[in-house]
């Protein structure tokens, strides 16, 4: 049961993220689970896996949001719309 509400709490802060921090958190979560399972060293392997699976993560997810910016408006909130023209 404390899985479940754990993933259910991981599930719904990804939810309000972009395309970008999705993979980037994807990739690290699963880059760090597969370096401590197959590297001589867990802690070691976990932190390179973890951040080369972020990288890797990040650029994929990127990837996937052609024309696409971020903006922060006066109040604060982030939001996604289309890119200035020519950027």
């Amino acid at each position: 049961m404390k899985k479940l509400v754990v993933l259910m709490v991981l599930a719904t802060s990804l939810a309000a993220c972009s395309r970008t921090e999705q993979g980037a958190a994807v990739g690290g979560l699963g880059g760090a689970a597969v370096g401590a399972a197959v590297a001589d060293d867990a802690v070691e392997g976990a932190v390179v896996g973890g951040a080369v699976g972020a990288l890797a993560g990040a650029l994929i997810g990127r990837a996937t949001e052609p024309g696409r910016c971020r903006y922060r408006g006066r109040d604060g909130r982030v939001y996604i719309a289309r890119c200035p023209e020519g950027y």
